[in-house]
């Protein structure tokens, strides 16, 4: 691996929430930051000012990962602006209002697996490109976002956000395996019931006040905790785990 201080790590979904947590911090730790968004460009360069601000280095950049031609752009801008990737978190993910299985249709299905799942799977594509060995890469770690409701199924409000992160376990898994001998680990991250302005996009922004006391801590979680575990796993103190799972979930 580079040394510390040279180290990129493109983040997607990183004007917000988790995302942002996670920009913030990596940059604390050394980073070159390159920050995604797809629409809020103003809190996307929030981000990146606040890095700047505390001596650091990061762009935003606006891409739909859900669109291949977005994905293969934003990794390119990255490249010639920060140089070689080393890291990448998946974060990116919609969605959508509450709703039970019998009512969602198709179009609500393409849309959340776009992004959530297809996403996913074309930005780790462009990293492992970037960062294997096999390709003349001097290697890297991958970070996949999931959360808890990949084991639990959301019923009654998200089973298919649930199902899409079900698909980033295993994308995890395989990947971790295909390329443990190219210099690259890829591990996943489960979030619970963190305090984030993604729950408004489902319509009910206080869910983690009304969830909670089915958490064994009793309490919702940060963006700032699942950063750290975030970082763990992208830093060299993970140096032996790939394939591996961090559930940030209070318990549950």
């Amino acid at each position: 691996m580079t040394p510390e201080a040279k180290r990129i790590v493109l983040i997607t979904g990183g004007s917000r929430g988790i995302g942002a947590a996670t920009a913030r911090l990596a940059a604390q730790r050394g980073y070159a930051v390159c920050v995604n968004y797809r629409k809020n460009e103003k809190a996307a360069r929030r981000v990146v000012a606040d890095i700047e601000t505390a001596g650091g280095r990061a762009m935003a950049v606006s891409a739909d990962i859900s669109v291949e031609a977005d994905v293969m752009r934003l990794f390119e801008t990255c490249d010639r602006s920060l140089g070689t990737l080393t890291a990448l978190v998946n974060n990116a993910g919609i969605l959508e209002t509450q709703m039970r299985v019998e009512a969602m249709d198709a179009a609500r299905l393409h849309r959340v697996f776009a992004t959530n799942v297809i996403g996913a799977f074309l930005c780790a594509r462009e990293a492992v490109r970037r960062m294997s060995l096999k390709h003349g890469g001097a290697g890297g770690a991958i970070v996949n976002v999931s959360s808890g409701a990949a084991r639990l199924g959301s019923p009654g409000e998200y089973v298919d956000y649930a199902a899409s992160k079900g698909a980033i376990d295993t994308l995890t898994r395989g990947l971790s395996q295909e390329v443990a001998t190219e210099g690259i680990r890829v591990n996943t991250v489960r979030a619970g019931f963190i305090y984030t302005e993604m729950h408004a996009s489902g319509g009910e922004p206080n869910r983690v006040d009304r969830v909670k006391e089915h958490v064994p801590m009793k309490r919702g979680g940060t963006a700032d905790e699942v950063a750290r575990a975030i970082l763990w796993l992208l830093s060299n103190e993970a140096s032996y785990t790939t394939g591996s799972f961090i559930d940030v979930t209070g318990g549950r």
